[in-house]
C-alpha cells in the first residue's frame, strides 16, 4: 500500500531512464478522486472527468509516466489490464450489461533528455504496472524507480519519494515524482528548500552543475487518503497539495513545468467530512507533498550525467 493509506496498491515499472508507475484502487468499485493542474505545460489525460461537476465520481487507478506526451500511452495498457482482472465502470444499455470501462486519469513528467530521447514509456509498460501493484511487489520503492527513473529536480536528479502523517483517525499520504525546473537547494546556504534541517550541499560542487534542459520539467503526484471527503473535498486537498511543492521547490508552478495533483479517498462511503477536519486534511496534504518531493531527492542516485544530493551532501 502506498504508506499506511489501506485500500491502495501501487506498482512500478522501471526501464532505467524512463518508467511508469500505476495507483490502483484495492476495491473493485475505485475510489473517489479529484485533481489540480497548476503548472503551464501539463501533460495529462482524464483530468475533466474529475471535475466535481461531471457524472463519474470514482477512479480505479491512477497512472504516473515519463517520456512527455508520449507516456499517456501508458493509461492504454493499465485500462487493458485492468478490464482484463473485471475492473471498471459497468456500461449499461437496453437491459443489457455491455463492457466495463476502467476510468485511468494519468499525467507524465519530460524526461526526454535524460537517456534515449526515443526511448518512452509504453502501453505494456503501463499494463506490467498494474500488475505490478496488483501482485503487491513494490509498494515502498522509492528514488529512481518508476516514473522517477528519469526525473531531475533543477540540476539534480530527481526520483519518486513518498510521505504519510496521521490526522485524527485518519492517515494523509503523499507519491510524488520530483522533477521541477526550479531549484529544491536554496544556493545561499546549499540546504533543502523543503528541509533545511538536512544536511547541506557543497555549494561549489552545486554550482558547477547543469541541467540538460533546465525549462522543461514536471512534478506529478497523488495524495492520498482514507477520510470520507467527497468529490469536491477531494479537489481541495489537490489544491492545497501543491502549497507543498511550493515549499520544497523555487520557483515552483512555471510556465513550463506540468505541475499536475491528483487526491484519491480510499474510503467506501463519500459523503464528505466536516470544514474542521477538511481544514486539518488539506494542511496535511501540502505537508506530505513537501516531505514526499524532499524523499524523492534524497533518494535518488546519480545517473545517466547527472549529480544526486547524496552525491554532494557536504558532510
Amino acid at each position: 500500500m502506498l504508506i499506511d493509506v489501506p485500500g491502495l496498491l501501487v506498482g512500478h515499472t522501471s526501464a532505467g531512464d524512463t518508467g511508469v508507475t500505476a495507483i490502483v484502487s484495492r476495491d473493485p468499485a475505485g475510489m473517489v478522486a479529484g485533481v489540480d493542474v497548476r503548472g503551464g505545460g501539463p501533460g495529462t489525460r482524464e483530468t475533466d472527468l474529475l471535475d466535481p461537476r461531471n457524472t463519474v465520481e470514482r477512479v480505479h487507478a491512477v497512472v504516473l509516466a515519463g517520456g512527455s506526451a508520449f507516456g499517456l500511452a501508458a493509461a492504454d495498457g493499465a485500462m487493458r489490464e485492468l478490464e482484463r482482472v473485471g475492473r471498471g465502470f459497468p456500461v449499461l444499455g437496453e437491459g443489457k450489461v455491455g463492457p466495463r470501462v476502467p476510468i485511468v486519469p494519468a499525467a507524465v513528467i519530460f524526461d526526454l533528455f535524460v537517456g534515449d530521447p526515443a526511448h518512452r514509456p509504453t502501453a505494456e509498460d503501463g499494463a506490467a504496472a498494474v500488475r505490478a501493484a496488483l501482485a503487491e511487489s513494490d509498494a515502498g520503492a522509492r528514488g529512481n524507480v518508476g516514473a522517477g527513473c528519469g526525473a531531475t529536480a533543477g540540476v539534480l536528479r530527481g526520483g519518486l519519494g513518498q510521505a504519510a502523517v496521521q490526522v485524527g483517525e485518519y492517515r494523509v499520504a503523499a507519491l510524488v515524482v520530483a522533477n521541477p525546473v526550479g531549484s529544491v537547494i536554496d544556493p545561499q546556504s546549499g540546504r533543502l528548500w523543503g528541509d533545511p534541517a538536512r544536511p547541506s550541499v557543497d555549494l561549489a560542487a552545486f554550482g558547477e552543475l547543469r541541467h540538460p534542459a533546465s525549462s522543461l520539467n514536471t512534478t506529478i503526484g497523488v495524495i492520498a487518503t482514507d477520510a470520507p471527503v467527497s468529490v469536491a473535498q477531494a479537489t481541495r486537498l489537490a489544491m492545497t497539495g501543491h502549497d507543498g511543492i511550493a515549499h520544497a521547490v523555487r520557483p515552483a508552478h512555471s510556465p513550463l513545468d506540468g505541475d499536475t495533483l491528483f487526491a484519491v479517498s480510499t474510503a467506501r462511503e463519500s459523503g464528505g467530512v466536516g470544514v474542521e477536519l477538511l481544514h486539518g486534511l488539506c494542511a496535511a496534504a501540502a505537508d506530505v507533498v513537501r516531505a514526499a518531493l524532499v524523499d524523492a531527492v534524497v533518494s535518488a542516485a546519480p545517473g545517466y550525467g547527472l549529480a544526486a544530493w547524496s552525491a554532494i551532501r557536504a558532510d
